[in-house]
């Protein structure tokens, strides 16, 4: 009984720690046109959120995980007026509350009627970041693809965990940039 509830504790807890990529997109512009790039005049990290995580530092591994995810597509960053697309992005932070309940015991009286279970209950506050990545066609400044992914934010990181944090979720993001054809 114990192993069961050990297990399923254990799924639930790695299941609620991950989190799939969000897109949406445009299926009539034809993504195979946008071979550059430029950043929007409004992309900027430290505009939407004042939490601690978010600063010059965290704008600069941003930039450069999209340059670098997006060059190895073939795609190059140019001045705004030469670019096929504009880049923008934009996070967001959200404090959560977590709580696990855990039955510790069970009893049963027989002198009276009845039975009872004692449960523990912890609860813990996280922040949920968001990472959101727009692109816009430069000509029409339409949005043409979104993506965006959540997480947990960890806190006491090392410069280089940091980096390997941002490049994963930008990699992650990026995945269906440009969208795969649906069959």
């Amino acid at each position: 009984m114990f192993k069961k509830l050990f297990m399923t504790s254990a799924l639930l807890l790695l299941s609620a720690c991950t989190s799939l990529p969000d897109w949406d997109y445009d299926k009539s512009v034809e993504f195979a046109n946008y071979k550059t790039f430029a950043w929007a005049p409004d992309a900027n990290l430290k505009s939407s959120t004042n939490d601690y995580q978010i600063n010059d530092l965290m704008e600069k591994r941003v930039r450069n995980a999209i340059t670098q995810n997006l060059s190895t597509q073939g795609i190059t960053l140019v001045a705004a007026d030469k670019a096929d697309m504009l880049v923008n992005y934009h996070a967001s932070v959200e404090r959560k509350i977590e709580a696990d309940t855990l039955s510790t015991s069970y009893g049963v009286r027989w002198n009276y009627w009845g039975w009872g279970v004692q449960t523990h209950t912890t609860t813990r506050e996280y922040d949920v970041g968001t990472l959101v990545i727009d692109v816009i066609d430069n000509a029409s400044k339409q949005l043409v693809w979104r993506g965006a992914k959540e997480g947990r934010l960890r806190t006491k990181q090392t410069p280089e965990q940091r980096d390997a944090s941002i490049n994963k979720t930008v990699t992650e993001i990026l995945e269906n940039f440009p969208p795969k054809p649906q069959y």
